[in-house]
């Protein structure tokens, strides 16, 4: 499991690039925020968290199906990846932040990501400054 990393995975960056290419622009994995988001969007206090369905359980995913061997092992360490998740997302909505969850399965779907992307931020040239 030391091989499975937590930033600039291929959902990630694929993401990451197509926000750069729409012309938004942010940071990477704030370690002062929950859950250290993979994108913040400080100007518009939005994050994007990008999940693998399997390490966090996408609900009625294929890709999420979890091992038949060591059953109870992965039982518990994935429900406290669950409980993670929900835990830093409520911390950051209650200190105003928008989040977004974009899971891994729904990256293949370019333009419904970029049309999700938009939505979710706004037009690129909307930047709202914090005073």
């Amino acid at each position: 499991m030391r091989r499975v990393r937590s930033k600039d995975t291929a959902p990630e960056m694929a993401v990451r690039v197509l926000a750069h290419r729409l012309g938004y622009r942010y940071r990477l994995h704030r370690p002062d925020l929950p859950g250290k988001p993979d994108l913040v969007f400080s100007g518009r206090r939005k994050i994007i968290f990008v999940h693998g369905c399997f390490w966090h359980q996408h609900p009625a995913c294929k890709q999420a199906e979890r091992p038949a061997s060591n059953t109870e092992y992965w039982n518990r360490k994935l429900a406290r990846n669950i409980i993670r998740d929900e835990r830093n997302i409520a911390a950051l909505v209650a200190k105003g932040w928008d989040v977004l969850v974009i899971w891994e399965c729904e990256i293949r779907n370019k333009a419904g990501l970029q049309e999700r992307l938009i939505e979710f931020l706004g037009k690129p040239s909307e930047v709202r400054c914090q005073s």
